[in-house]
């Protein structure tokens, strides 16, 4: 009897053994799902959508077209601030070279004519002054003499003066605020030109396009967004980690993320790790008790990966 006891505790222990050596090792993955941080696209103008180049679900590269609003508005204050720098630039012009030479040509005309007269009314009072000894001539007119011949010469000064003058560009003070009105025209052509650019917008970097929030021939106010990208940069892997284990994670950790209907496991890098714990949400179906605090971690995986995951999908990510 007792050799029949002693052979069926061994047995029983040999059974133990062999069950424990068989048993399924304690799993090391933890539950996360996707996470997508859109891009939403819209113009700074606003206008009415006359062209929408994409649909949802198409994959774009960067640079490519997205929408188009109506222009009439914009085009025209552009035309207007382009006639605005030009009609600047030409009076800057204008003050800087000085009167034209056919005007330059009518001031020396008037100054040669004036010469003239000035040594007419020289002459005639030179003879006038030799007749007034004679008696030849009374005192009346040689004073009318006297005062033709210096309006003459005064005449000729004037016109001397009024033809170097022509000859000179604006003065500074001009010059200077001409200069300026020229710099706040371009600056207004610039501003034209910017809004005018606003109304058609293109894709910032290759992205899937997951909504498009108007239709064609609708208003859409400044700000709001026509188009909602996600580039495979903002895909990533958000996942909650009890404090118990938070010691085995590290920034830069390589990690594995499977998802149902994956065929492969994909390879992401831990990008960020809370400094503050919270408790774990009511999404994450963790095996372990829900008033643990647990820290969320952060992983992105290589950007030809990203088009494998969607956001609200859930994986489970396991440390490499």
């Amino acid at each position: 009897m007792r050799l029949k006891q002693r052979a069926f505790s061994g047995l029983c222990l040999v059974c133990s053994v062999l069950l424990a050596a068989c048993g399924k090792a304690p799993d090391t993955h933890v539950q996360g799902y996707v996470e997508g941080e859109f891009v939403y696209m819209g113009s700074s103008q606003a206008g009415r959508l006359t062209t929408l180049n994409v649909a949802r679900g198409q994959q774009l590269a960067a640079g490519a077209a997205l929408f188009a609003l109506d222009t009439d508005n914009e085009a025209a204050a552009q035309r207007q601030a382009q006639g605005e720098l030009a009609a600047a630039q030409a009076q800057l012009a204008d003050l800087q070279t000085g009167q034209r030479v056919p005007e330059l040509d009518v001031a020396r005309a008037q100054l040669a004519e004036a010469q003239i007269d000035a040594r007419v009314a020289a002459s005639q009072l030179q003879r006038d002054e030799l007749q007034m000894p004679a008696g030849g001539l009374s005192a009346a007119l040689l004073d009318q003499s006297r005062a033709r011949a210096a309006a003459a010469a005064a005449r000729v000064r004037q016109l001397r003066s009024a033809l170097v003058v022509a000859e000179l560009p604006g003065r500074p003070a001009q010059l200077r605020a001409q200069a300026a009105q020229v710099a706040a025209a371009s600056a207004a052509l610039a501003q034209a030109d910017w809004k005018l650019q606003q109304k058609t917008v293109t894709a910032p970097a290759a992205a899937l396009v997951t909504d498009t929030l108007y239709r064609q021939g609708e208003w859409v106010a400044a700000g709001n967004p026509i188009v909602r990208l996600l580039p495979p940069q903002n895909v990533k892997v958000r996942f909650f980690v009890p404090e118990t284990q938070l010691g085995r994670w590290r920034n830069g950790q390589p990690v594995r993320l499977h998802c149902d209907g994956c065929s492969n496991d994909i390879a992401a890098t831990v990008s960020f790790i809370a400094t503050e714990a919270e408790f774990t949400p009511p999404v994450i179906y963790s095996e372990e008790n829900r008033s643990k605090l647990v820290f969320m971690l952060e992983a992105h995986p290589a950007l030809a990966d990203a088009g494998k995951l969607h956001p609200g999908q859930p994986v489970e990510v396991t440390p490499r």
